[in-house]
């Protein structure tokens, strides 16, 4: 099939590809506790068909930034087509759609379809609009937002409106750019910056949601995104936006809680012998998504590892 969507592609066929597009049901991955959020641009298949080999816990399979309004419908729909194919994946699989008023509320009425694990909507500004996406938005697909414009900094505290709207991104550089700040400000030594990452860690943490540090710009210097990553897992953080592989090893390796990491093995070994006893073998968790044999030795290995 991956030639037929890459001859559809090749060929700019959109009619090819939507009808590549057949909606399956999804297993949804509930998975809160993702460390790194790779960001894949849905118009290059060699990366979307390389998402069940990544080591990020999370893929944002973006529509918006950087790719060009010629190439937006059909990223749109090869985004449906390989979440199609991937009717169930250990990594969650969020959609970051374009601002509502470009398009984000017709992308999300079509991916209501396909079931990603999450949507995310960038450049929210109100509650108002949060509520209108909520009502648009199947049940079971949780809401995630950007925190880049002044006017969703403003409104932080009040724009989890509901359960499902648990994960906000913090946009350090559009945010910056609204609110009239220079993006030489950006170093880790700044007041400033730490003055937002500190706001923007205790809001989302009092309201109950996940926190997503800012993605760093600069893929080759790793030396500086570790010294980010270090800083900002210790004032409290456990997850950060990533443009590169290299980047989510790191984000995995410094975002480690080794002790809720062993009580999650424990969990995972707990509930899939459980199944296990009545002949299933593959399952999805409400807390920790989607667990099957391999997933169970992982957790047996963790646990050899670190228990003694």
């Amino acid at each position: 099939m991956i030639n037929e969507i890459v001859q559809a592609y090749e060929n700019r066929d959109l009619k090819a590809l939507d009808a590549l597009a057949v909606p399956k049901v999804r297993e949804i991955n509930a998975n809160k506790k993702f460390r790194s959020a790779l960001m894949l641009s849905c118009n290059n298949i060699k990366h979307l068909s390389k998402i069940e080999s990544l080591e990020a816990d999370c893929i944002m399979l973006n529509l918006e930034d950087g790719v060009s309004k010629e190439e937006k419908p059909f990223a749109l729909a090869l985004c449906a087509i390989f979440l199609s194919r991937l009717q169930k994946c250990d990594k969650k699989l969020v959609v970051r759609v374009n601002a509502l008023d470009e398009g984000g509320y017709d992308e999300i009425t079509y991916l209501n379809q396909f079931m990603p694990d999450a949507i995310r909507v960038p450049k929210i500004k109100t509650p108002a609009e949060v509520k209108a996406v909520h009502a648009l938005l199947k049940d079971e697909i949780e809401l995630h937002l950007s925190i880049e414009t002044a006017e969703a900094w403003h409104n932080l505290a009040n724009l989890s409106i509901n359960k499902r709207v648990n994960t906000f991104y913090l946009g350090i550089l559009d945010l910056f750019a609204d609110m009239g700040f220079s993006q030489g400000l950006i170093e880790l030594d700044n007041p400033t910056m730490h003055y937002m990452l500190s706001h923007f860690l205790v809001t989302c943490r009092s309201i109950r949601v996940k926190p997503v540090s800012f993605v760093f710009q600069d893929f080759r210097d790793l030396e500086m995104f570790s010294k980010w990553i270090e800083f900002e897992h210790s004032m409290g953080y456990d997850a950060k936006g990533c443009i590169s592989p290299k980047q989510v090893e790191l984000a995995n390796k410094i975002f480690v809680d080794k002790e809720e990491e062993i009580k999650r093995a424990k969990v995972i070994i707990k509930l899939f012998e459980m199944h296990e006893a009545e002949g299933i073998t593959g399952f999805v968790d409400d807390e920790y998504g989607f667990i099957d044999e391999p997933i169970y030795k992982g957790a047996l290995k963790l646990l050899e590892e670190h228990v003694e």
